[in-house]
């Protein structure tokens, strides 16, 4: 038994020292604006340190406001990350209106809702199996204004002329 135990040991030193890729969110933008609600798009920049592809078996997210979950989902088999390179994934997060609504009391003077973008990249690695990197990014959405849809200042210069 004592051989077993140090078979473990070995293996378990041995996989807590494979390098795993690594993942940041580069930026979060307002998308745009629908019938169905608000769109962000996250961009992620995950390092794939091996010399095959790596395929990406699910992307999770959750967006938060106010210490409460407005949206969850999931992007199934978003694609294989690069070997030894970088790869930027876009990742496409609906509000929905109802959601936004909700989060009135969040909106202030500057017309914004602060939020907190929580997303899980499950990665498939071969022999260690699933793992999940995880990450954060707190931002704002810029709420439009009626000025927004209507041209905003410029809108009665234009008509006088």
């Amino acid at each position: 038994m004592e051989i077993l135990e140090q078979a473990k040991n070995f293996v378990a030193e041995k996989l807590a020292n494979v390098p795993t890729p690594e993942a940041t969110v580069a930026d979060v933008d307002f998308k745009g604006l629908g019938f169905d609600g608000i769109t962000l798009l996250a961009k992620v920049e995950v390092s794939n340190p091996y010399s095959v592809p790596i395929p990406i078996g699910e992307i999770v997210y959750v967006v938060k406001s106010c210490e409460r979950g407005i949206v969850s989902g999931s992007i199934p088999d978003p694609g294989s990350l690069t070997a030894n390179d970088k790869t930027m994934l876009d990742v496409t997060v609906k509000v929905p209106h109802s959601a936004v609504v909700s989060l009135v009391r969040d909106i202030g003077g500057d017309w914004d809702i602060d939020y907190l973008l929580e997303l899980g990249l499950i990665i498939d690695l071969p022999v260690v199996g699933n793992i999940t990197i995880p990450l954060s990014y707190k931002g704002e959405m810029k709420l439009p204004t009626f000025s927004d849809f209507f041209g905003g200042e410029n809108s009665s210069e234009t008509a006088d002329k």
